[in-house]
C-alpha cells in the first residue's frame, strides 16, 4: 500500500483556549483537524514553558486522531517515556536536543511510538541524512521554536525541497512548524510538505461555543494547499 501523502492540517493547542483544552481538542478534530499538535517547551531550550506529560495524559481522551508531540526539551531523553506513557503517537526531537540523535531515535521507536526530527531555522536539511531510516517525520521549523504567532521564514521552502529529495520513497512526513497560512501553506507544500501545523491560523475567530470559524479556518488552509 503505496505512503499517504494527503494534506493533513495538525492545529497547534499552543494557539487554544487554556482553560477548556480538552473541549479545544474535540472542537478541532470535530471541525477537520487531521492531527493535534502539542508544543511541549522546557523554558532552557526555548525561551517558554508550556506544558508536561501529566498535560498530555489528561488530554488523550479527548484526542482520537494523531497525538503529535513536539519535544522543544534538553536534554530529551530523560522525558521520551514519560511523554510516551502520556499517549504520545509521535514523538518529535531536535538535532540539537541530546548528544546522539540516533539513539533518541532508537528509543522512540523501542518505547512504540512513531519518531519525528525538528530541524530548527540554522539547522540544514543534511543533519537528518544518516538517520532516515530511523525516522517517520521530519519537522521543519519555519519560525524560531519558543512563540506561537511569529513571522514565516521564506527560506525555508528551499530546506524543504532539499528534504523532499533526500526522503525520496521512503515513508516519512515532512512537517512544517510556525507562521503557516493560506498564504504560506502552498508554499512548502508545492515544495513537498504534507503536515501543517497551524496555531492561531486555525483558532483565529472561533471558541469552543462557537467552533465553526476552526473549520473554515482549517478549510481554507487546506485548500490553499491541496491547490498547490
Amino acid at each position: 500500500m503505496a505512503f499517504d501523502r494527503r494534506i493533513r492540517i495538525a492545529p497547534s493547542i499552543l494557539a487554544a483556549d487554556f482553560a477548556n483544552f480538552g473541549a479545544e481538542c474535540e472542537a478541532v478534530e470535530q471541525q477537520g483537524a487531521d492531527w493535534v499538535h502539542i508544543d511541549v517547551m522546557d523554558g532552557h531550550f526555548v525561551p517558554n514553558i508550556t506544558f508536561g506529560p501529566e498535560t498530555c495524559t489528561a488530554l488523550r481522551p479527548h484526542i482520537k486522531t494523531v497525538m503529535d508531540v513536539h519535544l522543544m526539551v534538553a536534554p530529551v531523553d530523560r522525558y521520551l517515556e514519560a511523554f510516551a506513557q502520556a499517549g504520545a503517537d509521535i514523538l518529535t526531537v531536535h538535532v540539537e536536543a541530546g548528544p546522539h540523535l540516533d539513539r533518541s531515535l532508537q528509543a522512540i521507536r523501542a518505547l512504540g511510538k512513531k519518531a519525528g526530527v525538528a530541524l530548527n531555522p540554522a539547522t540544514p536539511a543534511s543533519a537528518v541524512e544518516f538517520v532516515l531510516d530511523r525516522i517517520d517525520l521530519v519537522c521543519v521549523m519555519t519560525v524560531n521554536p519558543g512563540f506561537g504567532g511569529q513571522s514565516f521564514i521564506h527560506a525555508m521552502v528551499d530546506k524543504v525541497r532539499q528534504l523532499r529529495a533526500m526522503i525520496g520513497d521512503r515513508d516519512i512526513h515532512i512537517e512544517i512548524d510556525g507562521g503557516v497560512t493560506a498564504d504560506t501553506a502552498p508554499l512548502v507544500t508545492a515544495a513537498g510538505a504534507d503536515v501543517l501545523v497551524a496555531g492561531s491560523a486555525v483558532f483565529k475567530g472561533g471558541s469552543v461555543t462557537d467552533p465553526a470559524p476552526y473549520g473554515a479556518n482549517i478549510e481554507a488552509i487546506r485548500s490553499a494547499a491541496e491547490g498547490a
